[in-house]
Protein backbone atom coordinates (compact mmCIF):
# COMPACT_ATOMS: atom_id res chain seq x y z
CA UNK A 1 0.00 0.00 0.00
CA UNK A 2 1.43 3.25 -1.21
CA UNK A 3 0.09 5.17 1.93
CA UNK A 4 -3.16 7.23 2.81
CA UNK A 5 -4.96 7.63 -0.65
CA UNK A 6 -5.79 10.96 -1.52
CA UNK A 7 -9.15 12.22 -0.61
CA UNK A 8 -10.68 15.58 -2.02
CA UNK A 9 -13.80 17.44 -0.66
CA UNK A 10 -16.98 19.17 -2.51
CA UNK A 11 -19.52 21.48 -1.16
CA UNK A 12 -21.27 20.61 -3.81
CA UNK A 13 -22.90 17.50 -6.19
CA UNK A 14 -22.94 20.32 -8.75
CA UNK A 15 -18.94 20.85 -8.09
CA UNK A 16 -18.23 17.46 -7.63
CA UNK A 17 -20.29 15.85 -10.99
CA UNK A 18 -17.83 18.75 -12.85
CA UNK A 19 -14.65 16.46 -11.20
CA UNK A 20 -16.60 13.38 -12.34
CA UNK A 21 -16.39 15.27 -16.24
CA UNK A 22 -13.47 15.89 -15.95
CA UNK A 23 -11.84 12.54 -14.97
CA UNK A 24 -13.27 11.36 -18.02
CA UNK A 25 -11.78 14.33 -20.38
CA UNK A 26 -8.78 15.69 -19.13
CA UNK A 27 -7.98 13.05 -16.42
CA UNK A 28 -8.07 10.48 -19.51
CA UNK A 29 -9.75 7.66 -17.77
CA UNK A 30 -12.82 5.48 -19.92
CA UNK A 31 -14.56 4.85 -16.44
CA UNK A 32 -15.47 6.22 -13.09
CA UNK A 33 -16.83 3.77 -10.52
CA UNK A 34 -18.42 4.96 -7.45
CA UNK A 35 -19.31 3.15 -4.06
CA UNK A 36 -21.41 5.35 -1.38
CA UNK A 37 -24.52 4.20 0.47
CA UNK A 38 -27.90 4.87 0.07
CA UNK A 39 -28.92 8.25 0.87
CA UNK A 40 -25.47 9.86 0.18
CA UNK A 41 -27.08 11.31 -2.99
CA UNK A 42 -26.08 8.95 -5.79
CA UNK A 43 -28.76 9.48 -7.75
CA UNK A 44 -28.85 13.75 -7.74
CA UNK A 45 -25.51 13.10 -8.63
CA UNK A 46 -26.69 11.25 -12.12
CA UNK A 47 -28.69 14.19 -12.30
CA UNK A 48 -26.43 17.05 -12.25
CA UNK A 49 -23.90 15.30 -14.28
CA UNK A 50 -26.35 15.15 -16.91
CA UNK A 51 -27.40 18.46 -16.06
CA UNK A 52 -24.13 19.76 -17.32
CA UNK A 53 -23.85 18.50 -20.68
CA UNK A 54 -26.90 20.95 -21.45
CA UNK A 55 -24.39 23.74 -21.07
CA UNK A 56 -22.64 25.60 -23.38
CA UNK A 57 -25.63 25.01 -26.25
CA UNK A 58 -25.18 21.43 -26.37
CA UNK A 59 -28.81 19.99 -25.95
CA UNK A 60 -27.40 16.98 -24.26
CA UNK A 61 -25.19 14.60 -23.90
CA UNK A 62 -25.65 11.48 -21.38
CA UNK A 63 -27.83 8.77 -21.52
CA UNK A 64 -28.34 7.80 -17.82
CA UNK A 65 -29.79 4.80 -16.02
CA UNK A 66 -31.47 5.84 -12.47
CA UNK A 67 -34.81 5.69 -10.50
CA UNK A 68 -35.89 8.56 -13.04
CA UNK A 69 -35.20 5.68 -15.95
CA UNK A 70 -37.52 3.75 -14.09
CA UNK A 71 -40.07 5.85 -14.16
CA UNK A 72 -40.44 6.05 -17.61
CA UNK A 73 -41.87 2.38 -17.95
CA UNK A 74 -45.85 1.93 -15.90
CA UNK A 75 -47.94 -0.31 -15.18
CA UNK A 76 -51.85 -0.27 -16.58
CA UNK A 77 -53.06 -2.60 -14.46
CA UNK A 78 -56.76 -2.80 -16.26
CA UNK A 79 -58.60 -2.30 -12.78
CA UNK A 80 -61.52 -2.50 -14.83
CA UNK A 81 -61.27 -5.42 -16.88
CA UNK A 82 -58.41 -7.12 -14.59
CA UNK A 83 -57.49 -8.79 -17.87
CA UNK A 84 -55.00 -6.96 -19.76
CA UNK A 85 -52.10 -5.58 -17.96
CA UNK A 86 -49.60 -3.59 -20.09
CA UNK A 87 -46.27 -2.02 -19.02
CA UNK A 88 -46.60 1.93 -20.52
CA UNK A 89 -43.62 3.58 -22.32
CA UNK A 90 -43.55 7.28 -21.82
CA UNK A 91 -43.50 8.34 -25.67
CA UNK A 92 -42.73 11.45 -25.82
CA UNK A 93 -38.88 10.60 -24.02
CA UNK A 94 -35.67 10.77 -26.43
CA UNK A 95 -34.57 7.30 -24.19
CA UNK A 96 -37.37 5.86 -26.86
CA UNK A 97 -36.14 7.58 -29.80
CA UNK A 98 -36.31 5.42 -32.99
CA UNK A 99 -37.63 1.85 -31.09
CA UNK A 100 -39.42 0.28 -33.97
CA UNK A 101 -36.86 0.57 -36.77
CA UNK A 102 -34.01 -0.32 -34.15
CA UNK A 103 -35.38 -3.74 -33.95
CA UNK A 104 -35.49 -4.01 -30.30
CA UNK A 105 -37.43 -6.67 -29.10
CA UNK A 106 -34.49 -9.23 -30.32
CA UNK A 107 -31.66 -7.00 -28.98
CA UNK A 108 -33.53 -6.43 -25.16
CA UNK A 109 -34.06 -10.80 -25.68
CA UNK A 110 -30.56 -11.12 -25.75
CA UNK A 111 -29.93 -9.52 -22.64
CA UNK A 112 -33.01 -10.72 -20.91
CA UNK A 113 -32.81 -14.55 -21.48
CA UNK A 114 -30.34 -15.26 -18.56
CA UNK A 115 -32.35 -13.89 -16.20
CA UNK A 116 -36.15 -14.18 -16.92
CA UNK A 117 -38.83 -16.84 -18.08
CA UNK A 118 -41.17 -14.85 -19.71
CA UNK A 119 -41.88 -13.02 -22.89
CA UNK A 120 -42.97 -9.39 -24.10
CA UNK A 121 -43.93 -8.12 -27.07
CA UNK A 122 -43.55 -4.26 -28.37
CA UNK A 123 -46.91 -2.67 -29.14
CA UNK A 124 -45.40 0.46 -31.37
CA UNK A 125 -48.65 2.24 -32.12
CA UNK A 126 -49.83 1.94 -28.17
CA UNK A 127 -46.46 2.50 -26.97
CA UNK A 128 -47.00 -0.25 -24.60
CA UNK A 129 -45.12 -4.27 -23.67
CA UNK A 130 -47.81 -6.78 -23.34
CA UNK A 131 -46.03 -9.72 -21.14
CA UNK A 132 -46.79 -13.65 -21.42
CA UNK A 133 -45.67 -16.72 -20.09
CA UNK A 134 -45.62 -20.34 -20.63
CA UNK A 135 -46.85 -22.82 -18.26
CA UNK A 136 -47.54 -25.90 -17.81
CA UNK A 137 -50.97 -27.75 -16.03
CA UNK A 138 -52.11 -31.22 -16.12
CA UNK A 139 -54.74 -32.66 -18.02
CA UNK A 140 -56.40 -35.63 -17.04
CA UNK A 141 -53.34 -37.88 -17.10
CA UNK A 142 -50.83 -35.60 -18.78
CA UNK A 143 -49.14 -31.97 -18.43
CA UNK A 144 -49.61 -29.55 -21.61
CA UNK A 145 -48.06 -25.78 -21.61
CA UNK A 146 -50.16 -22.93 -22.93
CA UNK A 147 -49.37 -19.39 -22.73
CA UNK A 148 -50.98 -16.73 -20.46
CA UNK A 149 -51.31 -13.61 -22.31
CA UNK A 150 -50.93 -10.12 -20.55
CA UNK A 151 -49.54 -10.96 -17.19
CA UNK A 152 -48.10 -8.23 -14.72
CA UNK A 153 -44.30 -9.83 -13.86
CA UNK A 154 -42.88 -9.20 -10.73
CA UNK A 155 -41.10 -6.34 -9.43
CA UNK A 156 -38.00 -7.73 -9.99
CA UNK A 157 -38.65 -9.04 -13.53
CA UNK A 158 -39.90 -5.43 -14.41
CA UNK A 159 -36.40 -3.81 -13.07
CA UNK A 160 -34.03 -6.16 -14.98
CA UNK A 161 -36.33 -5.70 -18.44
CA UNK A 162 -35.88 -2.44 -18.15
CA UNK A 163 -32.09 -2.66 -17.23
CA UNK A 164 -32.03 -5.14 -20.43
CA UNK A 165 -34.09 -2.64 -22.12
CA UNK A 166 -31.46 0.28 -21.57
CA UNK A 167 -28.56 -2.04 -22.34
CA UNK A 168 -30.10 -2.62 -26.04
CA UNK A 169 -29.87 1.03 -26.21
CA UNK A 170 -26.42 1.13 -24.88
CA UNK A 171 -25.70 -1.85 -27.87
CA UNK A 172 -27.52 0.79 -30.13
CA UNK A 173 -25.32 3.97 -29.29
CA UNK A 174 -22.07 1.89 -29.57
CA UNK A 175 -23.49 0.80 -32.91
CA UNK A 176 -23.71 4.43 -33.85
CA UNK A 177 -27.07 4.44 -34.53
CA UNK A 178 -28.52 8.05 -35.46
CA UNK A 179 -31.33 8.22 -33.46
CA UNK A 180 -28.52 7.97 -30.78
CA UNK A 181 -25.44 9.67 -31.95
CA UNK A 182 -26.10 12.60 -28.96
CA UNK A 183 -24.99 10.31 -26.83
CA UNK A 184 -21.15 10.71 -25.32
CA UNK A 185 -21.61 9.54 -21.83
CA UNK A 186 -23.49 6.87 -19.73
CA UNK A 187 -24.35 7.45 -16.41
CA UNK A 188 -25.80 4.81 -14.33
CA UNK A 189 -26.89 4.78 -10.81
CA UNK A 190 -27.81 0.83 -8.82
CA UNK A 191 -28.96 -0.80 -11.57
CA UNK A 192 -29.37 -3.64 -9.53
CA UNK A 193 -32.36 -3.68 -7.17
CA UNK A 194 -34.45 -6.63 -6.51
CA UNK A 195 -31.15 -8.80 -7.39
CA UNK A 196 -29.89 -11.85 -6.05
CA UNK A 197 -26.17 -12.08 -5.59
CA UNK A 198 -26.02 -14.56 -8.64
CA UNK A 199 -27.51 -12.17 -10.77
CA UNK A 200 -25.76 -9.48 -9.70
CA UNK A 201 -22.53 -10.87 -10.61
CA UNK A 202 -23.63 -12.09 -13.92
CA UNK A 203 -25.08 -8.32 -14.09
CA UNK A 204 -22.01 -6.61 -13.64
CA UNK A 205 -19.85 -8.86 -15.74
CA UNK A 206 -22.06 -8.09 -18.73
CA UNK A 207 -21.90 -4.81 -18.45
CA UNK A 208 -18.35 -3.98 -17.72
CA UNK A 209 -17.75 -6.51 -20.98
CA UNK A 210 -20.60 -3.64 -23.09
CA UNK A 211 -18.68 -0.75 -21.96
CA UNK A 212 -14.76 -2.25 -22.98
CA UNK A 213 -16.91 -3.29 -26.10
CA UNK A 214 -17.84 0.44 -26.41
CA UNK A 215 -14.88 2.40 -24.76
CA UNK A 216 -13.69 4.09 -28.10
CA UNK A 217 -17.43 5.72 -28.07
CA UNK A 218 -18.41 6.44 -24.81
CA UNK A 219 -17.58 7.39 -21.46
CA UNK A 220 -19.31 5.99 -18.19
CA UNK A 221 -19.96 6.30 -14.81
CA UNK A 222 -21.10 3.89 -12.67
CA UNK A 223 -22.40 4.14 -8.75
CA UNK A 224 -23.77 1.73 -6.43
CA UNK A 225 -24.02 0.71 -2.62
CA UNK A 226 -23.82 -2.51 -3.59
CA UNK A 227 -19.90 -3.48 -2.45
CA UNK A 228 -20.59 -6.88 -4.72
CA UNK A 229 -21.66 -5.83 -7.97
CA UNK A 230 -18.43 -3.11 -7.80
CA UNK A 231 -15.90 -5.20 -6.90
CA UNK A 232 -16.69 -7.59 -9.88
CA UNK A 233 -17.14 -4.06 -12.00
CA UNK A 234 -13.36 -2.89 -10.74
CA UNK A 235 -12.54 -6.77 -11.22
CA UNK A 236 -13.82 -7.12 -14.70
CA UNK A 237 -12.68 -3.97 -15.99
CA UNK A 238 -9.14 -5.08 -15.01
CA UNK A 239 -6.30 -2.78 -16.66
CA UNK A 240 -8.98 -1.04 -18.51
CA UNK A 241 -8.46 2.56 -17.81
CA UNK A 242 -10.68 3.52 -15.21
CA UNK A 243 -10.43 5.09 -11.72
CA UNK A 244 -12.46 4.30 -8.86
CA UNK A 245 -13.74 5.89 -5.82
CA UNK A 246 -15.34 5.58 -2.03
CA UNK A 247 -18.13 8.49 -1.95
CA UNK A 248 -19.09 9.61 1.21
CA UNK A 249 -20.94 12.72 2.79
CA UNK A 250 -20.35 13.97 6.08
CA UNK A 251 -23.29 14.48 8.43
CA UNK A 252 -21.88 17.58 10.18
CA UNK A 253 -20.80 19.66 7.26
CA UNK A 254 -22.67 18.32 4.24
CA UNK A 255 -19.68 18.05 2.14
CA UNK A 256 -19.45 14.87 -0.49
CA UNK A 257 -15.60 13.41 -0.09
CA UNK A 258 -14.27 11.39 -3.01
CA UNK A 259 -11.59 8.74 -1.93
CA UNK A 260 -9.53 7.11 -4.32
CA UNK A 261 -9.44 3.52 -3.44
CA UNK A 262 -6.96 2.10 -6.14
CA UNK A 263 -4.25 1.77 -3.58
CA UNK A 264 -6.17 0.12 -0.65
CA UNK A 265 -7.68 -3.17 -1.22
CA UNK A 266 -11.65 -2.34 -1.42
CA UNK A 267 -14.10 -4.52 0.72
CA UNK A 268 -17.59 -2.89 1.74
CA UNK A 269 -17.95 -4.33 5.02
CA UNK A 270 -14.31 -2.82 5.73
CA UNK A 271 -15.30 0.77 4.92
CA UNK A 272 -19.00 -0.24 6.55
CA UNK A 273 -16.75 -0.42 10.13
CA UNK A 274 -14.38 2.49 9.82
CA UNK A 275 -18.04 4.45 9.74
CA UNK A 276 -19.14 2.24 12.37
CA UNK A 277 -16.28 2.84 14.59
CA UNK A 278 -16.15 7.02 13.61
CA UNK A 279 -20.12 6.59 14.74
CA UNK A 280 -19.27 4.80 17.76
CA UNK A 281 -16.34 7.89 18.72
CA UNK A 282 -18.41 10.65 18.05
CA UNK A 283 -21.38 9.27 20.21
CA UNK A 284 -23.81 9.68 17.34
CA UNK A 285 -25.25 6.53 16.88
CA UNK A 286 -28.71 5.52 16.12
CA UNK A 287 -30.62 2.68 15.83
CA UNK A 288 -30.08 0.91 12.18
CA UNK A 289 -26.20 1.17 13.23
CA UNK A 290 -27.35 -2.16 14.74
CA UNK A 291 -28.81 -3.72 11.65
CA UNK A 292 -25.26 -2.53 9.86
CA UNK A 293 -23.48 -4.42 12.78
CA UNK A 294 -25.39 -7.39 12.55
CA UNK A 295 -25.04 -7.56 8.84
CA UNK A 296 -20.85 -7.47 9.06
CA UNK A 297 -21.19 -10.35 11.11
CA UNK A 298 -23.07 -12.23 9.12
CA UNK A 299 -20.62 -11.84 6.15
CA UNK A 300 -17.94 -12.58 8.19
CA UNK A 301 -19.44 -15.53 9.72
CA UNK A 302 -20.14 -16.63 6.15
CA UNK A 303 -16.17 -16.09 5.14
CA UNK A 304 -14.99 -18.13 8.13
CA UNK A 305 -17.48 -21.06 7.52
CA UNK A 306 -19.68 -20.44 10.76
CA UNK A 307 -23.16 -21.22 11.27
CA UNK A 308 -24.18 -18.38 12.73
CA UNK A 309 -22.69 -14.48 13.54
CA UNK A 310 -22.84 -15.15 17.18
CA UNK A 311 -19.99 -16.95 16.34
CA UNK A 312 -17.72 -13.97 15.61
CA UNK A 313 -17.96 -12.89 19.12
CA UNK A 314 -18.31 -16.46 21.01
CA UNK A 315 -16.06 -16.55 23.55
CA UNK A 316 -15.71 -12.86 24.85
CA UNK A 317 -17.49 -12.28 28.16
CA UNK A 318 -20.91 -12.05 28.13
CA UNK A 319 -20.98 -12.97 24.29
CA UNK A 320 -24.74 -14.58 24.91
CA UNK A 321 -25.91 -11.39 25.77
CA UNK A 322 -24.36 -9.06 23.11
CA UNK A 323 -25.85 -12.27 20.59
CA UNK A 324 -29.61 -11.88 22.46
CA UNK A 325 -28.92 -7.57 21.82
CA UNK A 326 -27.66 -8.02 18.22
CA UNK A 327 -30.93 -10.21 17.72
CA UNK A 328 -33.68 -8.15 18.80
CA UNK A 329 -31.92 -4.70 18.45
CA UNK A 330 -31.49 -5.59 14.33
CA UNK A 331 -34.81 -6.63 13.54
CA UNK A 332 -36.60 -3.68 14.46
CA UNK A 333 -38.05 -1.34 11.58
CA UNK A 334 -35.00 1.28 11.66
CA UNK A 335 -35.05 3.40 8.78
CA UNK A 336 -31.51 4.99 7.74
CA UNK A 337 -33.65 8.07 6.50
CA UNK A 338 -35.28 8.35 9.87
CA UNK A 339 -32.99 7.93 12.38
CA UNK A 340 -33.61 7.62 15.50
CA UNK A 341 -30.78 7.90 17.95
CA UNK A 342 -29.58 5.64 20.57
CA UNK A 343 -30.41 6.01 24.38
CA UNK A 344 -27.11 5.93 26.54
CA UNK A 345 -27.27 2.57 27.53
CA UNK A 346 -27.96 0.95 24.31
CA UNK A 347 -25.34 3.20 22.79
CA UNK A 348 -22.69 1.75 25.55
CA UNK A 349 -23.85 -1.69 25.19
CA UNK A 350 -23.22 -1.35 20.93
CA UNK A 351 -19.02 0.02 21.56
CA UNK A 352 -18.81 -3.15 23.95
CA UNK A 353 -20.12 -5.72 20.87
CA UNK A 354 -17.99 -3.54 18.01
CA UNK A 355 -15.22 -3.73 20.15
CA UNK A 356 -15.36 -6.70 21.19
CA UNK A 357 -15.60 -7.64 17.71
CA UNK A 358 -12.84 -5.49 16.38
CA UNK A 359 -10.28 -6.83 19.48
CA UNK A 360 -10.81 -10.73 17.74
CA UNK A 361 -11.05 -9.65 14.55
CA UNK A 362 -8.06 -7.38 13.83
CA UNK A 363 -9.25 -5.04 10.69
CA UNK A 364 -6.77 -2.33 9.46
CA UNK A 365 -9.56 0.12 9.41
CA UNK A 366 -8.92 2.73 6.81
CA UNK A 367 -10.08 6.09 7.15
CA UNK A 368 -12.69 7.38 4.85
CA UNK A 369 -14.01 10.45 6.14
CA UNK A 370 -10.88 12.47 7.25
CA UNK A 371 -11.69 15.55 5.69
CA UNK A 372 -9.00 17.04 3.70
CA UNK A 373 -7.68 20.90 3.14
CA UNK A 374 -8.23 20.58 -0.69
CA UNK A 375 -11.92 21.56 -0.67
CA UNK A 376 -13.72 22.73 -3.70
CA UNK A 377 -15.62 26.15 -2.57
CA UNK A 378 -19.21 26.23 -4.02
CA UNK A 379 -20.20 28.37 -6.90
Amino acid sequence: MSGRPQTHTYTSLKRLSQRLRDELNGGGQNFVLLYAYNGTGKTRLSMEFKNAGKKKGVERDTLYYNAFTEDLFTWDNDLDGDNQRVLKLNSGSRFFAGLQELEMESRIARFLEPHANFNFRIDYERWVIHFSREVSKQVRSEFVTETVEDIKVSRGEENIFIWCFFLAIVELVIEGAQAYNWVKYLYIDDPISSLDDNNAIALASNLAHLLIRGKDHLKAVVSTHHGLFFNVMCNELGKQEHKQYFLHKSDDTGAFHLQATDDTPFFHHVAMLSELQKAAQSGRLYTYHFNILRGILEKTATFFGFNNFSACIRGVEDEDLYARALNIMSHGNYSVYEPREMVTDTKELFKTILNAFLTRYRFDLPDFTTENPQTVPQP
